[in-house]
Formats: C-alpha cells, sequence, structure tokens
C-alpha cells in the first residue's frame, strides 16, 4: 500500500511539474551546443503546429515553444540545448523584450515555407553550402532546375535557394581552366541539351528565360536567397535581357560590341553601373565581385553585421540574429559586392567597412523580398573545385552558416509582422 502511495506522489509530482513548465526557450547565445540544429527543431516545430516564437535580440535569437514533450523530445534526439520555463518566468521574460526601452521584439512563426534548391542534377565538382546546412539542421528541401522552373513548378514553393550557377550562360566561365575536364564537358552537353528540349536556340536564351521566371517567382511574392555566383550573374542575365554577352566558345558567334551600352540596370535586383569582364579566359563577370582586386587575406577577413530595431526593422533585424556580431570572411567566384555598385535601395546587412566590401544584403522587389550574400562557404576559406564537403559536425555553431538558416526561417514569420 505504501508502494502504491510513493509512486502515486511521484506521478502527481511529474504532473505538476507539466503544468507548471510552460514552455521551451531555445537559447542561441553561447550557451547553446548546437545553433544549426536548433534551427531545424524550430521549423520541425512550426510543421507540428507548436505555438513558436523568434525573440528577436534575446540571448542570440533565441525561439520560445509552448511547452511539448515531444518538442523536448526532439531536442534530446538532436542534441540542442534547452531550458524547460514556468509561466512565471516566461511572463518575466516577454515583459522584459516587450519593453520599449529595449531593442528586443517577439515574432511569431506561424507556416513553414515550401523550399526549393535550384541545382542541377548532374554531380558537379563543388558543394552547395545551403543544401549542406539545410541537410544537417533536418530541412526539407526539394532540387528543382532548368525543367522545373521553365514549367512554373517555382508557384508551388514559398522560398528558392540559387548557389554556384551562372545565368550568363557562360558555364562559370570554368572554360579556361577546365575546359578539358569531363565534368565541365557533362556539364555544357546536359546543359545545351535541356535549351534544346525546352525550345532554345543556346544555352543563354535559356538561362535568360530562367532566370526571368525567377524574378517573376520573386516579384510576386517569393522569397529569393542566393550566394556566390547565384548573386551577380544572376543581375548580369537580367540587366542583358536581348543583348549577346557571351564569347563564341560559349554559344558559337561573338559578342555584340555595343554589349555594356545597352545594359539595363532598371531590370536588376540589386547591382547598377557595374561593367562586364571582357575576357572570356577571365574567371570574372564583371566588377561587381571584389575577389581579384581586393587585399584581404584569411587572418584579416572579416565582415560585420549591422544592429537594426528589432521593433521596427523585423526583417533585416530576423536576418542577422546571431551570437556573434564580427563573422569571419570566406571567399568564393563571388566573393563580396562592391559598394558603389549596390543600389541605394538595398539594405545592407553585413559589411568590411574598410575595405568597402558589401558580404550580406536584403531588398524588396514586386511583394518578394531577396538575399544575396557573398562567398562559397562559409566554413571553408577558399573552397577549390574538387574539394570535399564541409563536414558540419565540426561546426555546429557557424555564425556564418546561422545567416543561412535566418534566411530560411524568417518566411515563416507572420506577414503583417514582416512589414519594414
Amino acid at each position: 500500500m505504501n508502494c502504491k502511495k510513493y509512486l502515486l506522489c511521484i506521478l502527481l509530482s511529474l504532473f505538476c511539474s507539466a503544468l507548471k513548465a510552460s514552455s521551451i526557450l531555445i537559447q542561441m547565445d553561447e550557451e547553446q551546443k548546437n545553433h544549426l540544429k536548433a534551427y531545424g527543431i524550430a521549423f520541425w516545430s512550426i510543421k507540428q503546429n507548436a505555438d513558436v516564437s523568434w525573440l528577436l535580440n534575446y540571448r542570440g535569437g533565441s525561439f520560445l515553444i509552448r511547452y511539448n514533450k515531444t518538442v523536448e523530445d526532439e531536442c534530446k534526439t538532436r542534441g540542442v540545448s534547452y531550458e524547460i520555463l514556468p509561466d512565471g518566468k516566461v511572463t518575466l521574460l516577454l515583459n522584459e523584450i516587450s519593453d520599449p526601452s529595449v531593442n528586443m521584439e517577439m515574432v511569431k512563426l506561424e507556416k513553414a515555407p515550401k523550399i526549393a534548391v535550384y541545382s542541377p542534377k548532374s554531380k558537379l565538382p563543388w558543394d552547395d553550402a545551403v543544401t549542406l546546412v539545410l541537410t544537417y539542421a533536418e530541412i526539407p528541401y526539394d532540387v528543382i532546375y532548368d525543367d522545373e522552373v521553365l514549367k512554373d513548378k517555382l508557384a508551388g514553393y514559398d522560398w528558392l535557394h540559387m548557389h554556384h550557377e551562372d545565368f550568363t550562360g557562360q558555364y562559370g566561365r570554368f572554360w579556361s581552366a577546365f575546359r578539358n575536364a569531363s565534368w565541365y564537358k557533362d556539364d555544357v552537353a546536359n546543359q545545351e541539351a535541356t535549351a534544346k528540349r525546352n525550345g532554345f536556340k543556346k544555352v543563354s536564351e535559356m538561362k535568360l528565360a530562367v532566370a526571368q521566371k525567377i524574378q517573376g517567382f520573386c516579384t510576386g511574392g517569393g522569397f529569393l536567397f542566393a550566394m556566390c555566383s547565384g548573386t551577380d550573374s544572376f543581375d548580369i542575365a537580367l540587366s542583358a535581357a536581348g543583348i549577346d554577352i557571351c564569347a563564341s566558345m560559349f554559344d558559337g558567334d561573338g559578342v555584340d560590341p555595343n554589349a555594356q551600352a545597352r545594359l539595363n540596370f532598371n531590370n536588376t535586383f540589386a547591382f547598377k553601373d557595374f561593367r562586364l569582364d571582357p575576357n572570356p579566359a577571365n574567371y570574372e563577370f564583371s566588377d561587381i565581385d571584389v575577389t581579384q582586386t581586393r587585399n584581404l587575406t584569411q587572418t584579416n577577413d572579416y565582415f560585420t553585421l549591422f544592429d537594426f530595431s528589432a521593433k521596427w526593422d523585423l526583417v533585416p533585424a530576423m536576418l542577422t540574429q546571431n551570437h556573434e556580431k564580427v563573422i569571419k570572411g570566406f571567399m568564393g567566384q563571388t566573393t563580396a559586392f562592391r559598394k558603389n555598385l549596390v543600389k541605394t535601395s538595398v539594405t545592407v546587412l553585413g559589411e568590411n567597412k574598410g575595405a568597402s566590401e558589401i558580404r550580406y544584403l536584403h531588398g524588396e522587389v514586386g511583394k518578394g523580398q531577396f538575399t544575396f550574400y557573398g562567398g562559397h562557404d562559409p566554413e571553408d576559406y577558399q573552397h577549390a573545385v574538387g574539394d570535399p564537403p564541409t563536414d558540419l559536425n565540426l561546426h555546429p555553431n557557424s555564425p556564418g552558416y546561422r545567416l543561412i538558416l535566418n534566411n530560411v526561417l524568417f518566411p515563416a514569420a507572420k506577414k503583417k509582422q514582416q512589414k519594414t
């Protein structure tokens, strides 16, 4: 009988503890064991219809989730640090955040975005930072490419990523160094076959049509995220609509001699007044990118995230949530953007002010939004063709990769809260 009473007391104690455990706080400051997988927990919780809030500027941009044992169990399974807070502590926390004198805000995360990654189906000798971190964080995504985009499959998605892509139709300007490599030949053959299959005479014409479809996706309300050459080559292609900017080794005929003068910068998202690189053997598209002219080395290559008002500038505040404000730089075909070539309508999120390099920017176009992030891999300073992919088990707290995941998550925010 005493044993039964003892067991009953234990059960009652556990029940009372559960009642008091009103919320789970996933802290995102230095006490978090795995920042990257924490985003996966937030995304997973939204899909489970849990009550999830993003606490901007509170302990590195923490997540507050209404208590649910399955969420707690998932945190344990994925190795994510968390705290269980009773009602009283949650009330004090929310009172602190709502104080008009502090730069904090609570944002409800309501609907998990449907994610697409624009990437070729064939294997190329480089990885993609976004697919690496989405996989590591256990956030689901679909891979689509030119066929799907041209068939208007983008309509089924909320968020699109494009990474190491060349929308100008010059095959990434790899011709000079890799034209005899089997992967390069296969890529050219695949691209040409896709263009023909979709009714285009040239790959450059197909890539322009794809870029314009993506442009329409974004202006119609989609969220676009791009890294490395997916940033500048996209704008260059849009500016050169109807103009031949490809040398003969790429499309069989010559460049329009008046191509530079005919560029239309009204068509671009982020960049203006840039000049095309006329040398087809040069691993560069234009002077937007600073890779070949910068004086920085790995020891002094850093950029700083700007501070934004969490109460008034919600979107840039969400996109810059981090446990560090100074982020180590990393290179790519497109490493960073020349400051004087960025449109004034764009919001700069991260910059190396001394070098006049913009690394991270955001803007609005039509009903949609876009973010461009320079560089290839935040944890591999100079990733070369053929290098192995980064093992994120070695970088679970990467502040550079956190910026990618901020972009993945922010479309989930309640829409009326996104207005800036």
